[in-house]
């Protein structure tokens, strides 16, 4: 009997290209609470990262409550962004991703799972836009969990599927997606093309420069 295995995506620079949304959104916050918006390279060095953890390292010095309202102006105009777009064109998936989670839903072994910083309401969004849904068996967003690189996301995507951690893969772009991988036992694929440098990956057990290169790196792994 052929053995389960589990890869888990994470989804804003590893997936999909959701930079111009998050830039916009948190401008947008940022001017209507009447502060300075941060720098391009400060705001999505920290994506990945639940709003709650993100918002006071962009605003350290501002109050709770000012950071409450980001954080709440942030989803208002991520909303009203996205708002008359088809969202499979407002959310792009980076060369070779759909071919890839298409291919490796077709694996009777392999299931997929997601862990996210988005919202319920924001990874439905992408997910519904593409007709992914089904697609992911396991999806673990910021609603529910401690920020990453906490490793709840990934023990409830384990919980989920009854996959021992040594037989999963967690594939994100972020150092927080590779901490949090290996705080849950899982191997760290680090992918190039995202939003932190693949410098900053240094948690990560590979860094790959394209999707494609994903399945050789499965094969080793899993033999």
């Amino acid at each position: 009997m052929t053995e389960l295995r589990l890869v888990v995506f994470d989804v804003d620079g590893t997936l999909i290209d959701s930079q111009a949304h998050i830039l916009a959104a948190m401008g947008r916050a940022f001017e209507v609470c009447g502060l300075p918006v941060p720098q391009r390279d400060d705001i999505l060095g920290l994506v990945g990262l639940s709003l709650e953890v993100l918002i006071p390292r962009l605003a350290p010095d501002q109050s709770r409550e000012t950071h409450s309202a980001l954080a709440a102006g942030y989803k208002d105009a991520f909303v009203a962004i996205r708002q008359g777009k088809d969202a499979a064109a407002a959310t792009p998936f980076f060369p070779g991703a759909l071919d890839v989670v298409h291919a490796l839903h077709g694996e009777p072994e392999t299931l997929l799972g997601v862990a996210t910083g988005k919202s319920r309401r924001g990874l439905d969004k992408v997910l519904e836009g593409h007709d992914l849904s089904h697609r992911f068996v396991t999806q673990q967003v910021a609603d529910h969990h401690p920020s990453k690189p906490h490793p709840s996301m990934l023990n409830a995507c384990l919980a989920d599927t009854g996959i021992d951690a040594a037989r999963a893969v967690m594939v994100g772009d972020t150092s927080f997606d590779m901490e949090m991988a290996k705080a849950a036992g899982l191997l760290a694929v680090g992918v190039s093309w995202g939003y932190h440098d693949p410098a900053q990956l240094q948690a990560a057990d590979v860094v790959i420069d394209r999707f494609e290169d994903l399945h050789d790196v499965l094969k080793g792994y899993w033999g």
